[in-house]
C-alpha cells in the first residue's frame, strides 16, 4: 500500500479531512481516481517541487458517486409460469410516469392489445410512436412458433415481440400478472411459448342456462391464463340455447340472442380465444325432437329413446345439417363439434334386432355386411363433411369412433377423449396408433359435473396440478410419451347434469383453481417447480 506523507500546513483537522477524502476515493474507485482514467499524484503529495518547499494545495477532487448494483433478477411470478427467463442486473420496470404503451410502426394490428394493457396498468396508450423512457412497446416480428413471444426488460423499458398477435398478447398477460403480483416486471428476457396449441374450457349451457355476462367473465379469466379455446355445448335434451333462424321452433325460452352471441364472439376474438360451437347428434337432441317427434328413434316395440334421432330417416339429416350450416356461419372459428357420443341405439345387446329400420338403412347404404354401428359412423362422417364445407375442422367425442365395421371415421376429425367407461369403450392408445389427433377431456380429472351424479366428483386444482398431464387421457395412466405430438391439448369441461346443484357463481368459483392448474399443465407439461400451496397462493396474488 502507498504511504502518503503529510507536509507543511496539513496538520490537525486538515490532516483528518485529507485522510478521510483519500479513504473515500480509495473505497469508491479501488484506488484509481475517477475522471480521465489517467494516473495522478494524490492530494498532499509533493510533485514537481523543490525539497523543503511547501507545495501549493490543489483543489479537492470531487467524490465519485458509487454505481448502484443490483442482484441478478429472478423469473416473473405468473400463472402459467414462463418457460425461460434470462436473468439480468437492473431495477426492472414499474408502471410509473412517464410510462405509456406504444406500438411499433409495422405493428398497427396490436392497437387493441395496447389499449387493453394500458388500461390494466393505469398508464396512457400513445399509439404508433417511438418508445420513450419507461414505455412498453409492442411489436410483431421474429420467427418463433405460433403464440410465442419475447419480453425484454432493459434500461427502464419493456419490449414485447412475437410472430403473431396472439403471442404478443400473451406477453402482455405475463407483464400484467407480474405487476399485479409484485408491482414490477423483473429485469431480463423472457422467452415463452405454449406446449399445446389447444387450451381451454368447455361449458354446457344447454342443461343450465348461463348468461352472456357470465360467459364473458370466463373468457376474460381464460385470457389471463393464456387459454385459447372455449367450447360451447348449447344443444341437448334439456334445451337449445341460441336463437335460430332456420328452426326457431326448437329454441328454448331461456337462450342467447344472436346479438349476444356476436358480442361474446367479438370479445373472444379480441382475447385470442376461439369459440367452438357444439350441436351433438345423433344423440342428445331432445330439445330438437320435442318440436319434431316424428324423428324420434323408436325401438321395435315402438318405445322412444330419449334424445336419439332416427338416422334412417332423410329428414333427420336435413334438420341437423340446417343447424350445422346456420351456426357455422355465425361462429367464425376453425372448429365445429358434432358430438357423436352416447347414441342409444348402440347401447343395447343387439342393435339390429332392436332397431331393424337402422339395420336395413345400413345395408342399403353400405352393403350387406354393414350394421347399425356403420350407419352411425357414416352419420358422423356426413356431419363432419357439412362443417368441412363451411371451412371448419370437425371434433367428435371418442365414443363415436368404433373399431372394426365397414365404415371408418374420417381421420380428419379430431377425437375429444373423455371417457373409457362406456360400453365397448376403446383405450386412447388405439386412436393414437391409428394416427388420429386427440384432445384431452379426461373425465377422471377434467369433468366438473353439477351434482356429482354417476360417481363423478368435482375436480380439484391440486389433483390436476400434482397428478395430471396431457398424456393422461383415460383414468390415471399416461399413454406412451411418443404420442405427445398427437395430443393437441386439453379443456376443463363443465356439465350441468343436475342443473340446480350449483348457482352460476358457485360454478365460477368451483372451476377457478382447476382452470389455473390446467393452464399450467398445457402451457408446460413438465413437473412444476412450485408446490401446490405455493401455486395456489400465487394464483390468488396475480388474479384480476
Amino acid at each position: 500500500m502507498m504511504r502518503y506523507s503529510i507536509r507543511g500546513p496539513h496538520k490537525g483537522p486538515a490532516l483528518l479531512a485529507t485522510a478521510v477524502a483519500l479513504a473515500t476515493v480509495a473505497a469508491c474507485s479501488g484506488g484509481s481516481p475517477s475522471g480521465s482514467g489517467t494516473s495522478s499524484a494524490p492530494s498532499g503529495t509533493a510533485s514537481g517541487t523543490s525539497a523543503g518547499v511547501a507545495p501549493t494545495s490543489a483543489p479537492p477532487s470531487p467524490t465519485p458517486t458509487p454505481t448502484r448494483t443490483y442482484p441478478l433478477s429472478t423469473a416473473p411470478r405468473t400463472v402459467p409460469a414462463v418457460r425461460d427467463h434470462e436473468a439480468a442486473r437492473g431495477p426492472g420496470w414499474k408502471p410509473a410516469a412517464p410510462a405509456g404503451v406504444v406500438v411499433a410502426a409495422n405493428s398497427t394490428g396490436l392497437a387493441d392489445e395496447g389499449r387493453l394493457l394500458a388500461g390494466e396498468l393505469g398508464i396512457p396508450y400513445r399509439g404508433t410512436v417511438a418508445a420513450g423512457p419507461g414505455d412498453v412497446e409492442l411489436a410483431l416480428g421474429g420467427t418463433g412458433a405460433r403464440e410465442s413471444y419475447t419480453l425484454t426488460v432493459r434500461d427502464n423499458r419493456v419490449r414485447i415481440t412475437g410472430p403473431d398477435e396472439a403471442g404478443v398478447f400473451y406477453g402482455t398477460r405475463t407483464l400484467k400478472q407480474s405487476v399485479k403480483g409484485t408491482g414490477a416486471m423483473p429485469e431480463g428476457v423472457v422467452t415463452d411459448a405454449p406446449a399445446k396449441p389447444q387450451r381451454g374450457l368447455n361449458v354446457d349451457i344447454a342443461r343450465k342456462y348461463f348468461g352472456a355476462g357470465w360467459i364473458e367473465d370466463r373468457l376474460r379469466e381464460m385470457a389471463d391464463l393464456k387459454l385459447n379455446q372455449f367450447g360451447l355445448h348449447f344443444s341437448d335434451d334439456q334445451g337449445f340455447r341460441i336463437a335460430s333462424d332456420s328452426h326457431p321452433e326448437i329454441v328454448s325460452a331461456q337462450h342467447l340472442t344472436k346479438a349476444e352471441v356476436r358480442r361474446i364472439l367479438a370479445l373472444a376474438q379480441s382475447l385470442h380465444i376461439t369459440v367452438v360451437p357444439e350441436i351433438d347428434s345423433p344423440g342428445h337432441l331432445g330439445a330438437v325432437l320435442r318440436a319434431h317427434p316424428d324423428l324420434q328413434l323408436r325401438n321395435v316395440q315402438g318405445t322412444p329413446r330419449q334424445g336419439a334421432i332416427d338416422i334412417s330417416k332423410p329428414a333427420s339429416a336435413r334438420i341437423v345439417d340446417d343447424l350445422l350450416r346456420e351456426y357455422s356461419a355465425l361462429f367464425p372459428g376453425g372448429w365445429f363439434h358434432v358430438g357423436a357420443d352416447e347414441y342409444q341405439a348402440l347401447t343395447v345387446r343387439s342393435p339390429s334386432a332392436s332397431y331393424p329400420q337402422l339395420a336395413t338403412a345400413a345395408r342399403q347404404k353400405y352393403g350387406p355386411q354393414a350394421g347399425v354401428q356403420d350407419l352411425a359412423e357414416g352419420w358422423l362422417n356426413d356431419r363432419a363433411a357439412v362443417v368441412r364445407e363451411a371451412g371448419k375442422t370437425a371434433k367428435a367425442w371418442n365414443d363415436g369412433f368404433f373399431r372394426g365395421g365397414v365404415v371408418t371415421a374420417d381421420k380428419r376429425i379430431e377425437v375429444e377423449y373423455w371417457t373409457g367407461k362406456e360400453i365397448g369403450a376403446r383405450p386412447p392408445a388405439e386412436y393414437l396408433a391409428e394416427g388420429r389427433k386427440v384432445v384431452n377431456l379426461n373425465d377422471e380429472y377434467l369433468y366438473y359435473v353439477l351434482g356429482e351424479p354417476n360417481q363423478f366428483t368435482y375436480p380439484t386444482g391440486r389433483r390436476i396440478y400434482e397428478q395430471w398431464t396431457p398424456l393422461v387421457l383415460r383414468g390415471t395412466t399416461p399413454v406412451a410419451a411418443r404420442y405427445a405430438p398427437q395430443i393437441l391439448g386439453a379443456r376443463l369441461a363443465v356439465w350441468c347434469d343436475l342443473s340446480a346443484a350449483q348457482t352460476q357463481t358457485q360454478v365460477a368459483n368451483g372451476i377457478r383453481m382447476p382452470l389455473n392448474a390446467l393452464a399450467q399443465k398445457v402451457w408446460d407439461a413438465k413437473t412444476p417447480t412450485l408446490t401446490w400451496e405455493q401455486f395456489r397462493t400465487l394464483a390468488t396474488q396475480v388474479r384480476g
